[in-house]
């Protein structure tokens, strides 16, 4: 368990309390995560604009999660589906 600062009082928190608010973020590659609102996003990372409570953001994260192949993987697909369909 870990403590964070709320409005000027210590709360201890974890990842498995549900009191605990979380962003929904995301990646370059188009993958998606959740982090403890109160700590600092990581680098290569963003909000997808997504805050609330762990179960909360796992469902928006299903919703919008529809293709779990990285970014760059879809897109050396999609090239090498052009090269072929140009070849034919």
């Amino acid at each position: 368990m870990q403590s964070a600062i709320s409005d000027g009082r210590v709360k201890n928190v974890s990842w498995g309390d549900d009191t605990t608010e979380f962003v929904v973020v995301v990646n370059d590659e188009g993958q998606y995560s959740i982090w403890p609102s109160y700590k600092t996003i990581p680098n290569g990372w963003k909000a997808d604009g997504k805050r609330g409570q762990k179960a909360e953001c796992l469902a928006h994260i299903d919703e919008v999660w529809t293709d779990m192949r990285p970014i760059s993987l879809r897109r050396a697909l999609a090239q090498d589906a052009a090269h072929v369909k140009a070849a034919q």
